[in-house]
């Protein structure tokens, strides 16, 4: 029955989300459920029931005036889409995943870029002068754009996502939201810990400062390395969780394919502009916690922005958001 299922919604996938073909595409679904049951009962293997069922009732063309569907199914399908197969998806989503953690290992390096430049004891000429802080600065911000070049590359081939019209089935599209509910308990420990380490990066300083008397360079540095953690855990967990969005975004909000699930309703703004900013929000966001932070040097205090932020976006849904 599964098997049907699928067949069922991919049949309906591009049609527009109305009250007529939902009515429809339920009964045409007892329809099939009917003649299944019946043809199990005859004898019939399960592969053979499937087969005769789709055979008999999957041409929805020939099905559509009687479902009284004629006009919608002439004119609500004509849009040429390109349906990607779960092999594809999968691939995407591996992809998706190894590009973030790129992203996120890139990003790290270039917090903890400057960690090189607080030592103490013997190396303290050294340090002084900036030799050896400057060289480990310049391989790390090396790496890091070695990365993010690395990941954009990698994922060039995923770019006929955002030109091309796509879609997918309703298997597929079950299978990703499976693989995003599998995954929000990690996303949230994820997040959580991030932001634990960054409100918490200023003890390092403190603790040492007042325990050891040469203790203020290595605290600075695990402060940076605290921070780099944690927006590590950012940029990863955001990465991976995108890539979920992106896959259950394809099928269009007002088709019945773009409705296979609950987890692929996305949130509508009234207003262009509103809806462009938002898509970019937590980007936005992110660059002005650090460059406040790095301007400043206030990192146990700009923590801050990320609740501001929390804030703002509850504010801007309930005054921008479609409620249709």
């Amino acid at each position: 029955m599964e098997t049907i299922r699928n067949y069922l919604e991919t049949m309906f996938a591009k049609l527009p989300n109305t009250l007529e073909v939902q009515k429809a595409k339920n009964e045409l679904w007892q329809m099939m459920e009917d003649k299944y049951t019946e043809l199990i009962r005859e004898g019939r293997t399960e592969n053979e029931a499937i087969g005769i069922v789709i055979s008999e009732f999957g041409n929805l063309d020939e099905l559509a005036e009687d479902l009284g569907i004629k006009n919608v199914v002439k004119y609500g399908s004509t849009l040429q889409t390109r349906m990607l197969s779960m092999d594809e998806v999968k691939t995407y989503l591996r992809d998706k995943t190894r590009s973030g953690y790129m992203i996120a290992l890139g990003t790290f390096l270039c917090i903890t870029s400057v960690c090189g430049f607080f030592g103490n004891g013997g190396w303290h000429l050294w340090w002084h002068r900036g030799k050896i802080g400057t060289m480990i600065l310049f391989t790390f911000v090396a790496i890091a754009v070695g990365l993010f070049v690395f990941a954009n590359v990698s994922m060039g081939k995923w770019y006929f996502l955002k030109n091309q019209v796509c879609s997918i089935d309703f298997a597929t599209a079950e299978y990703v939201h499976n693989q995003r509910e599998n995954f929000r308990i990690t996303y949230s420990m994820m997040i959580t810990i991030g932001v634990i380490l960054c409100v918490i990066c200023a003890m390092p300083v403190v603790v040492f400062d007042a325990i050891f008397s040469w203790g203020h360079g290595i605290g600075l540095t695990m402060m940076f390395v605290f921070i780099g953690i944690g927006v590590f855990l950012f940029v990863a967990a955001g990465n991976r969780n995108a890539g979920f969005k992106t896959i259950l975004s394809l099928n269009k909000q007002d088709t019945m394919g773009g409705a296979f699930i609950s987890s692929q309703k996305q949130v509508q703004y009234n207003n262009t502009s509103v809806a462009q900013f938002m898509s970019s929000y937590w980007t936005i966001v992110t660059c002005i916690y650090l460059c406040v932070s790095f301007v400043t040097y206030h990192w146990h205090t700009t923590w801050i922005i990320w609740v501001i932020a929390a804030l703002l976006e509850k504010v801007i849904k309930n005054n921008f958001q479609n409620r249709e």
